[in-house]
């Protein structure tokens, strides 16, 4: 990586207390752009038609079909609002700032309508406690476009160090892309074989951990006292919790079943890029050693 990438601004601070309900109006914004996608793509293996991905000015759903059309929605976090584009050349914005969840939701749809396309979606939230239906949401309500450029400016400097990981292997491997269900950032390696049946797993659950997997990402700070980056196999090796990975503020946490690094020890690191990749490599190779991967055959040669 470029010592450039280890510039302080490209791992601004984001602790979650100074942002908390931005976090939450903004998760919600992105489930309901989510859903649309999810509603008009056909199903990938693991739920990969599902997410978002970081662009050079936010997260977009990429190209959506619709009829002999396509069309785009992105958050755009440097002009701050949503952006819909469609192959016919219309061009139609929202705002982004303090709105409630019910009128993003309504004007997200009048957005879509007034370019002729009529779709429709769950309106309950996903994966967060005491979901409030979208059009009744009036209780997360606030933007703060300082804090949400920061959580952009994060998402660009992770995701340049997770492509960079990815490029290790060439085994099958998700696209690094954004769960707006859990509202992080992953990428996901895989071993070729299938896995055991998960006892009681819904259909969701079944699908996306059909076969195993080692998936490393970053939470901007749901379940934890701020954001953090994850590693974890499922299934779970014998021996993967009792490995050292690096760097050295890394812990396994017995709760998640995942190891986890502070976001700030790594903008803290003499080269946060250095330490991030250090994470993904070191907890991919404890576990993938330790549930016997074909290593050789599904790996680069990363001192080439």
């Amino acid at each position: 990586m470029s010592n450039t990438a280890d510039h302080p601004n490209c791992w601004p601070a984001l602790p979650l207390e100074s942002w908390r309900d931005t976090y939450a109006t903004l998760h919600m914004w992105t489930q309901i752009v989510g859903k649309i996608r999810l509603r008009l793509t056909p199903l990938v293996n693991h739920w990969w038609n599902v997410p978002l991905y970081v662009t050079a000015r936010g997260l977009t759903t990429s190209c959506i079909p619709y009829g002999e059309r396509s069309f785009e929605l992105r958050f755009d976090f440097i002009r701050h609002e949503l952006v819909l584009e469609t192959s016919d050349a219309i061009v139609k914005t929202l705002p982004l700032g303090p709105r409630a969840v019910a009128d993003f939701y309504k004007e997200c749809f009048g957005m879509l309508r007034s370019a002729g396309i009529d779709v429709k979606i769950w309106p309950m939230p996903v994966e967060i406690p005491e979901p409030i239906r979208f059009d009744q949401d009036r209780q997360h309500c606030f933007y703060d476009p300082d804090a949400v450029a920061r959580l952009w400016r994060i998402l660009l400097s992770a995701h340049a160090v997770l492509e960079q990981f990815r490029s290790r292997f060439i085994g099958k491997s998700s696209p690094v892309h954004f769960f707006w269900g859990s509202f992080d950032l992953a990428v996901t390696r895989f071993s070729g074989r299938k896995a055991p049946p998960r006892d009681g797993a819904d259909a969701i659950t079944r699908e996306a951990y059909s076969h195993e997997v080692s998936s490393v990402g970053f939470w901007p700070g749901a379940g934890f006292a701020g954001p953090a980056f994850y590693s974890y196999m499922a299934p779970s090796p014998a021996g993967f919790r009792e490995t050292r990975v690096s760097p050295a503020a890394a812990r396994y946490d017995e709760g998640l079943g995942e190891f986890i690094v502070m976001y700030d020890d790594i903008r803290a690191a003499a080269s946060p890029t250095g330490a991030l990749l250090a994470f993904c490599q070191s907890t991919y190779e404890a576990g993938a050693t330790a549930a016997n991967w074909d290593r050789e055959n599904l790996e680069r040669d990363i001192r080439v």
